[in-house]
């Protein structure tokens, strides 16, 4: 949606053509689709992680994108660095109850 919406913004701030920012715009969007169903494949977190990188990069077409960019990347970020946290802690206490 974030996508989407920064799409309509870039249409009146921007000097890119309306076709090319439909374009860019949707394609960054249906990636961002694709991706959040692919995110049971290991690849996916990386590809996801890219896509994060070039949603803030779309600050040099829409400036405030630097922020909205900036803050969804952190939270995908964030998240990433805690799934593994989690992922550890139970491997911990698996090997935990498997020593009992």
């Amino acid at each position: 949606m974030v996508v989407f919406f920064a799409i309509l913004v870039a249409k009146d701030l921007s000097d890119l053509s309306t076709g090319w920012l439909t374009v860019l715009g949707g394609g960054l969007a249906l990636a961002c689709l694709l991706l959040s169903g692919l995110l049971r494949h290991e690849w996916a977190f990386v590809a996801g992680s890219v896509l994060q990188v070039v949603l803030v990069l779309c600050g040099l077409v829409v400036p405030v994108m630097w922020f909205v960019g900036a803050l969804f990347a952190a939270m995908w970020f964030g998240f990433l660095w805690l799934s593994a946290k989690a992922a550890r802690q139970v491997a911990e206490m698996e090997r935990a109850a498997a020593g009992r």
